[in-house]
């Protein structure tokens, strides 16, 4: 009876998808035939890809940086608030990827089990010289679909590892006849261990390719993403949240949510692994020079591992200015975000010196208006209105609250009453993030070290930024530095909620007052009024997830703490 209780608690974590050979699939074919044949093989490794979630309408038509101090969205009443209200419970998390990301690994575990099964006899026995350098191709093919299914394997542990902490690492599929008692969460550095361990391996010699060559296989899996992902674990096992367990009020499973050792080796090993990257033989990235193409463009050499968003404009429909043809408003950057971003000179922008009538978005880092619409700006052909009366401000309903719009990732050029549309990139990991993410390593482990500063200014010194570099000096003035350098560069790339988790400061920031600014029409210009737009609810358990109660009420798992 046990073990029927858990096969049915245990349906998100191990049976999900297994009636089916592959969703993409849509077939009558018995499985056996589609484990045999080649091209529904390679069919069945495309979809591996398919759980990969874009970040554009993360939850429903929100970014995740509007649950974060980065942006809040138009809808009051959508899933998003949920978390900015502090009104989310192991019942209902609008972030609940639990049963998601369980049932990807589930379908890499398949694919894995039964990719040998693959028959290469019409290649293999035929003695034309055509048709075996088909068959080697082939072989190879399959032979590397295997590494990149692996690699999502891990990619998705790690998503499930940075909300719940501890999790069972499947690293098999499980069926019917199996004991499901002997599947629990594991220690977090368990997890890890084996992410890290995936990374390295197929980082290595007899891993995944540099590149590709042919086009069909663009965007695929390298052993650039492999070492990209290594960097950003580590990173995240060397940072605060995961080397303290004194906030959880005596939580009596702290290897679930915590690591033991010495903290120095594992900021070395998190600089180690970005270096790794940095320096990775015949490497193709390169910082792309218009910071503007982020997200718009995938044939930049920044990118390290994107997914392309097919041909639409609901991202422009949902995100433009309220005053153009079909605009939504959608994400609304926050004054907090805007106001990160530093003066041209290199210095931090301060409302207190400005001038009543002074423009506060003049002589500012560049990337600020290739991110984010401020009062003004011309777009569309036109200013954009965001003073009161103004086409596109209050009290308009649907305009923006915060005083500004979203200008990342869209398309400016779209016409939505033609239904025109464009491609949309969302970057997992591009070069930038590793240089910052080995800045911030190296000054944990090594401050002082040259290389701190230089991988910084690279960053700040694209063609279409120049900022000035970093002239701050001693561990704790460069770690903020390096922080609010990595909030302007990877704003909503949905870093900022797990980076201000992992540094144990979203207590503090996330409790903040989330900031705007109103604006009014003078004669002789626009007075801004910097005000209050929302206050926001973080409690320390929000740290992590909490387990989903349905696993937690039949397998007796731990709870997350103060869940």
């Amino acid at each position: 009876m046990k073990k029927s209780v858990y096969i049915i608690a245990l349906t998100s974590l191990c049976l999900l998808g297994s009636c089916n050979l592959d969703r993409e699939i849509q077939t009558d074919i018995s499985p056996q035939y589609a484990y045999r044949n080649f091209d529904y093989t390679m069919m069945r490794a495309n979809g591996l890809y398919g759980p990969l979630l874009r970040g554009f309408k993360y939850i429903d038509d929100a970014m995740m940086a509007s649950a974060t101090d980065e942006a809040e969205f138009v809808v009051q009443w959508a899933n998003v608030q949920n978390f900015n209200q502090g009104s989310w419970s192991e019942r209902l998390n609008p972030d609940n990827k639990w049963g998601h990301y369980f049932d990807a690994i589930r379908r890499c575990n398949l694919f894995l089990e039964n990719c040998d099964n693959v028959d290469f006899d019409q290649w293999k026995m035929d003695p034309d010289e055509n048709q075996q350098i088909i068959y080697r191709k082939n072989l190879a093919k399959l032979e590397n679909r295997k590494k990149e299914a692996r690699f999502l394997r891990a990619f998705y542990h790690f998503e499930l590892m940075k909300r719940y902490g501890g999790i069972p690492v499947m690293d098999r599929t499980y069926s019917l006849k199996d004991d499901y008692t002997v599947l629990t969460r594991r220690p977090l550095q368990d997890v890890i261990d084996f992410i890290v361990g995936e990374c390295k391996e197929l980082a290595g010699d007899e891993g995944l390719p540099v590149s590709y060559e042919e086009n069909l296989d663009y965007g695929r899996i390298t052993k650039g993403a492999a070492l990209a992902l290594r960097s950003r674990v580590l990173l995240y096992a060397a940072s605060d949240l995961y080397n303290n367990s004194a906030w959880t009020e005596g939580y009596e499973h702290p290897e679930l949510i915590s690591l033991t050792g010495d903290r120095r080796t594992k900021w070395a090993e998190a600089a180690q692994a970005a270096k790794d990257l940095i320096l990775m033989p015949e490497s193709p990235y390169s910082l792309c020079n218009d910071y503007s193409k982020i997200g718009k463009d995938a044939n930049i050499s920044e990118l390290i591992l994107f997914r392309i968003e097919s041909q639409s404009n609901d991202l422009e429909r949902i995100n433009y200015p309220i005053g153009y043809l079909g605009g939504g408003t959608g994400n609304m950057p926050s004054g907090n975000l805007v106001d990160a971003y530093q003066k041209s000179n290199g210095e931090m922008f301060d409302w207190t010196k400005l001038a009543n009538d002074a423009d506060p978005y003049a002589n500012r880092d560049p990337r600020l208006k290739m991110s984010i619409i401020t009062n003004n700006d011309i777009y569309k052909g036109r200013p954009v209105e965001i003073w009161e009366g103004g086409k596109d401000g209050q009290p308009i309903e649907r305009s923006t609250r915060t005083g500004y719009y979203l200008k990342k990732f869209l398309d400016e050029n779209i016409n939505l009453f033609e239904n025109g549309t464009s491609v949309h990139v969302w970057p997992y990991f591009r070069l930038a993030e590793i240089y910052l993410n080995y800045a911030e390593a190296l000054n944990e482990c090594d401050p002082g070290n040259a290389d701190i500063k230089k991988y910084v200014d690279m960053v700040r010194d694209r063609q279409n930024v120049k900022m000035p570099g970093m002239t701050v000096t001693g561990q704790e003035d460069v770690r903020e530095f390096i922080r609010n350098e990595r909030r302007v560069e990877l704003a909503f790339e949905d870093h900022r909620a797990w980076d201000t988790r992992r540094w144990m400061i979203a207590d503090k920031v996330e409790n903040l007052k989330l900031r705007g600014v109103r604006v009014t029409k003078s004669p002789t210009g626009f007075v801004y009024h910097p005000n209050e737009v929302e206050t926001r609810v973080f409690e320390p358990r929000m740290y992590f997830y909490p387990i989903p109660l349905n696993e937690i009420n039949v397998t007796g798992w731990p709870q997350n703490p103060l869940w």
